[in-house]
């Protein structure tokens, strides 16, 4: 022998720094892969059922739209018994973009106190496994 030192890690059942430091750094490699995965899954399922949603509205605003041209004429038709046909036409077209106004003034309104989607579940999940780690650390 020539005075050479045997490097190689001793283990007597503990892992050396760098060892646990690569295994902290891998689990939590992974735990944020998982998080977003979950992300992704619950933003999808609140997508998916907010379209289906808004597909439903815009048809049935489509037949209120139709309704509503229905019932303009036939606004129309009654008063141009009383009233000349263009006044008729001028009154209820007045009366449908008053009616306009007062929707488009509520729905801004609206959409200013609106708040983006959030994952709730996965939120949760990332404060549960904060605190985990947390209460790791400290031990």
């Amino acid at each position: 022998m020539t005075g050479t030192i045997d490097q190689r890690p001793v283990h007597d059942g503990h892992h050396s720094v760098g060892e646990l430091v690569g295994q902290a750094t891998e689990q939590l490699s992974r735990l944020v892969r998982q998080e977003m995965t979950l992300a992704k899954v619950e933003l999808s399922e609140k997508g998916r059922r907010a379209g289906r949603g808004g597909g439903m509205l815009g048809a049935a605003g489509a037949f209120a739209y139709a309704g509503l041209l229905a019932l303009a004429g036939t606004g129309v038709a009654a008063l141009s018994l009383v009233l000349p046909v263009w006044a008729a036409a001028l009154i209820v077209t007045a009366l449908l973009f008053a009616v306009a106004g007062v929707l488009a003034v509520a729905g801004r309104s609206q959409l200013r106190g609106a708040t983006p989607p959030k994952p709730e579940r996965t939120m949760g999940s990332v404060r549960a496994d904060v605190a985990e780690i947390k209460g790791r650390a400290h031990r």
